[in-house]
């Protein structure tokens, strides 16, 4: 990979994307053969979201490439606060290999990528979720064989999700449609940067208010919480106005029968998403749960293999 960091899939050639898909296979199907290939590597982990899959693939993809981690809760260094992100990272980059940082404002990976020598990994921003977007087209992938004349779909709210895989779809040559309510689109400047990707790879990028154009017909129907971390205070605001966006089974018959189900979880079951179609035959959300783990092994190692 060209650069230090893996922040944003926009930051990425077409090439490196398949590239780390590549690899992503390799190391799924030999873990063995890359068992110490970061030995003697030290991760730092420092969330200021909480986690589940983030730090669980993270811990566990680096103690299986040889290498070990070291947790960072909030508490432990009130970043910007007790210490600024260039202090935190000038010491970090003496004593550790990599950062793998999880928290709000996309400004903070930035600034700590600018700050430090060492590579640097967004595990989410409040803007981007590049980790998780790789892992689903990669288990998109997995499931369709190839990307071609594919038509992807994310239902809900114009987040970091939806941006990521914005993002990716352009790379890919995917056709992306994004439906949401009202004032929710994705952000104007995620979409322009998109659409100047697809220019190279013949993808479309759609926006949409209406659920129903957007998933007839599709092969991916995806969806994410109406509420992220942070916006608690709007979540029965929010279930009011995202209601017609619920995927459920009336809306996903309009997808293609072999259509998949994909959430990057945690799911708010009988919200975004009903249970007769998260818990379907079509659902593939464990799957690409799994595949964070695969993906991320492959990104520390392109990143870290040489420090």
């Amino acid at each position: 990979m060209r650069n230090k960091d893996f922040i944003s899939i926009h930051d990425l050639t077409v090439e490196e994307v398949y590239q780390i898909f590549e690899l992503t296979k390799e190391m799924k199907a030999n873990p063995q053969k890359f068992s110490k290939s970061l030995e003697g590597k030290i991760l730092a982990l420092i969330f200021e979201k909480p986690s589940l899959r983030t730090r669980v693939s993270f811990e566990v993809g680096i103690r299986q490439l040889g290498g070990d981690a070291i947790y960072l809760a909030p508490s432990d260094i009130q970043m910007g606060k007790r210490e600024s992100v260039y202090d935190v990272g000038k010491t970090l980059e003496r004593m550790v290999d990599g950062i793998m940082i999880r928290t709000f404002g996309h400004d903070i990976v930035l600034e700590l990528a600018k700050a430090v020598r060492i590579p640097v990994i967004n595990g989410l921003t409040d803007l981007l979720h590049p980790c998780q977007a790789m892992a689903d087209y990669f288990t998109i992938l997995e499931k369709k064989g190839d990307f071609k004349n594919l038509k992807v779909v994310f239902v809900g709210d114009g987040n970091n999700v939806c941006h990521s895989l914005m993002f990716g779809a352009a790379k890919l040559g995917v056709n992306f449609w994004a439906a949401t309510p009202k004032g929710y689109e994705p952000k104007k400047e995620i979409y322009e940067l998109a659409i100047e990707d697809a220019k190279q790879t013949g993808a479309k990028i759609n926006i949409t208010n209406n659920p129903e154009e957007a998933v007839k017909d599709a092969d991916v129907v995806y969806t994410d919480v109406w509420a992220s971390m942070g916006q608690e205070s709007e979540a029965e605001i929010r279930k009011k106005i995202f209601q017609p966006y619920q995927v459920n089974k009336k809306l996903f018959s309009l997808a293609k029968p072999d259509a998949l189900f994909m959430h990057c979880l945690p799911a708010h079951r009988g919200e975004e998403v009903t249970n007769d179609v998260i818990d379907s035959s079509n659902s593939v959300v464990f799957d690409e749960a799994e595949n964070r783990l695969h993906v991320q092994k492959a990104i520390m190692y392109e990143l870290m293999k040489n420090q």
